[in-house]
């Protein structure tokens, strides 16, 4: 058998636009409802998500059997969790809080086999069709989409050294932590933030490396596009579902 191919990581690669949105409920028919509606990319998060182990796997193996992308935010940059949810056949990671090119260097080595990394090995498991794919150990790498996430002023000024880490294939701003960084925590529009987010973006074209963002504001949404970010989160399922049930239940009382 074949390796899946992750048509994502083509995309992003060659800046072509992609639309996602991120799953936070940890439940698996909201990820099927999801990739029904056709979002091209969908983050599972562990980070800030009651996600456990075995949730991820199955809204994994909901996830890819439709057109959409999961990508699998882990907890934190750490080589054992990252191991595991590759073996459960994850393409795509989202590694949070990345400062610096060390950092980002030790996120891409996690994702990686010896000699080039400290990934694990395990000879049959979801990732490669339980040993049906023979030439997987060979291709892997090809398919395995590294995104780290720039989240603090720091972060923002050295990506163009985070950019340069081989095996690095996007960078995410990250609004929420970004507005922390510098005293400003919630503030997603203040002026501020709005311009490390533009440095950051500019950054990443100067590094020729596609940038992504989340938001769940509908014109901020369309001005990252429209501004450049190859890849945007334009809600979450939680504020989707929290923001719908108030807006419904004003119109009633």
């Amino acid at each position: 058998m074949e390796i899946r191919k992750n048509i994502f990581k083509q995309k992003i690669l060659k800046f072509e636009k992609q639309i996602g949105i991120w799953s936070c409920l940890s439940n698996n028919t909201v990820a099927e409802i999801l990739s029904v509606v056709g979002f091209d990319w969908i983050v599972i998060d562990m980070e800030h998500s009651p996600n456990d182990i075995q949730e991820v796997l199955v809204q994994l193996q909901i996830i890819q059997g439709f057109s959409s992308e999961p990508i699998v935010r882990v907890p934190w940059n750490e080589p054992v969790m990252v191991k595991r949810v590759l073996d459960m056949g994850a393409q795509s990671i989202l590694f949070p809080y990345v400062e610096d090119e060390k950092e980002a260097l030790a996120a891409v080595e996690s994702t990686r086999y010896p000699p080039k990394g400290i990934r694990g090995v395990m000879s049959a498991a979801r990732m490669n069709k339980y040993g049906t794919v023979s030439d997987y150990y060979k291709k892997a790498d090809d398919q395995i989409c590294v995104i780290v996430q720039c989240e603090s002023k720091k972060a923002i000024q050295n990506i163009p050294k985070i950019a340069a880490v081989e095996g690095v294939d996007g960078i995410f701003i990250g609004p929420s932590d970004l507005s922390a960084s510098i005293g400003k925590i919630g503030q997603f529009e203040d002026e501020e933030v709005q311009s490390l987010i533009s440095l950051g973006l500019e950054n990443c074209k100067k590094s020729n490396i596609p940038a992504g963002i989340l938001t769940a504001k509908k014109d901020f949404a369309k001005k990252y596009v429209a501004d450049g970010f190859t890849y945007v989160a334009i809600n979450s399922d939680t504020n989707l579902i929290a923001r719908s049930a108030e807006n419904l239940l004003k119109e009633f009382k």
